[in-house]
């Protein structure tokens, strides 16, 4: 008994050591190219307008941030990822459940999903800010558009797949549709579905951004354009690492939570 303790011991040791031995070289190469990154704008080595540098995104982020626009912008990406997030989420899931519910519905709907799936997003953009107009009604469908066909066919084909011995045995002791869908299809599926949840939050922000590259006054992807066209790098770099962080924000605590599931 006691050996079997050292050999779990060790084995969590092992573990651990070699998760910080992961963190420890994952911040390394962060920091590593954040110096390089500076010591090249600085020696000219890179052209520091274009590819501006570290030292004046963080003089540009005080200057926003003092004048309150980059607490402005920010804020208004992260409520449009979480509203398009939060919509397809319910969205995706209900039309997976009513999908795997009907066999008749499915037959008839999948294809048409396969080919929403696969149309270009961006270019629907335009015609969102036709239908919709120049504001943020667009931009949340737009990123809804990105994320909601993938989903669905991803949570369907999933529901499909569901060990069938387990939904004859809840028939088998007169069980009925529902008692399958609570009991054995979302309980066994939800690894699966939070998943797709952390997919589907960087698609989210992805469409967020192509919304506002083209019908928005405000937000991250606004500043990208804005910085853009006035030759403002510092603000365009700025807010791309900024959307960088986010997306790693999210993507951890979605990670998080799937661990939680999964141990649970």
């Amino acid at each position: 008994m006691n050996e079997i303790s050292k050999e779990q011991l060790l084995y969590m040791k092992r573990t651990r050591q070699h998760k910080q031995f992961v963190l420890f070289f994952q911040l390394f190469l962060f920091i590593f190219f954040i110096i390089l990154w500076e010591i090249t704008s600085r020696a000219g080595i890179i052209n520091a307008f274009i590819f501006s540098s570290p030292s004046r995104m963080l003089a540009s982020g005080k200057e926003l941030l003092l004048n309150g626009q980059l607490l402005k912008h920010l804020g208004i990406t992260l409520a449009e990822t979480f509203a398009s997030f939060f919509l397809v989420t319910a969205v995706s899931l209900f039309t997976a459940i009513l999908l795997w519910w009907n066999n008749t519905l499915s037959e008839i709907l999948e294809p048409y999903f396969v080919i929403l799936n696969s149309l270009p997003k961006s270019a629907m953009a335009p015609i969102f800010i036709v239908w919709l107009g120049n504001n943020m009604k667009t931009i949340i469908v737009t990123a809804i558009s990105v994320a909601i066909f993938g989903s669905i066919l991803n949570l369907f084909t999933s529901f499909m797949s569901t060990d069938p011995d387990k939904l004859k045995l809840i028939r088998t002791l007169h069980g009925s549709q529902a008692d399958c869908l609570t009991k054995v299809i979302l309980p066994m599926n939800l690894p699966t579905i939070l998943s797709i949840l952390k997919v589907d939050i960087g698609l989210c922000l992805i469409g967020v951004v192509i919304g506002e590259f083209l019908a928005a006054k405000e937000g991250l992807g606004y500043l990208i354009i804005y910085g853009s066209q006035v030759f403002k790098m510092d603000w365009v770099m700025l807010s791309i690492v900024l959307l960088c962080l986010i997306a790693a924000l999210l993507y951890g605590v979605l990670n998080r939570l799937e661990k939680h599931f999964r141990n649970f």
